[in-house]
């Protein structure tokens, strides 16, 4: 009987230290996947702010970034109500088609009078961002094993 107490001793203290491991494992885990979320979403939001045309710059500063559950997600937004203008365009030149088909004119506060336009091409900024941080993403969790 002294044999079979001594086995299962060691028995259970294998399986705290097997316990133990797995632990320092799942934290180290978590934490290289909460890196890959960090550094996806600031590159997408660093080259969404870099391709986004400057007007007066108010574009490129809405972007900006919202992390959630802990860090293991993360979201990235425009705050800026006319960036999907900017990134699928209007009018003739909207990019699916829908846009208006005939001109118009408005006011422009800026410019002081009134502009004749049949809209504005598309200037994609959002959407190469997000392929960019996209293949990021997958290469760095594919590095982690996940």
């Amino acid at each position: 009987m002294a044999k079979r107490d001594i086995a299962i001793g060691i028995e259970m203290g294998g399986l705290k230290q097997f316990e133990r491991a797995v632990d320092r494992f799942e934290e180290k885990f978590i934490n290289a996947v909460k890196r890959v979320v960090v550094e996806t979403a600031e590159l997408i939001q660093s080259q969404a702010q870099a391709l986004a045309p400057v007007d007066d710059g108010n574009l490129k500063q809405s972007i900006e970034i919202r992390y959630f559950n802990r860090g293991l997600s993360a979201e990235i937004i425009v705050g800026a109500e006319y960036g999907i203008y900017v990134e699928y365009g209007t009018g003739i030149y909207a990019l699916e088609g829908n846009g208006r088909k005939t001109p118009w004119v408005y006011w422009s506060e800026k410019l002081g009078r009134y502009v004749y336009t049949k809209g504005m091409k598309a200037q994609p900024y959002w959407t190469p961002a997000i392929e960019l941080g996209s293949k990021h993403f997958e290469r760095e969790l594919n590095k982690l094993g996940a």
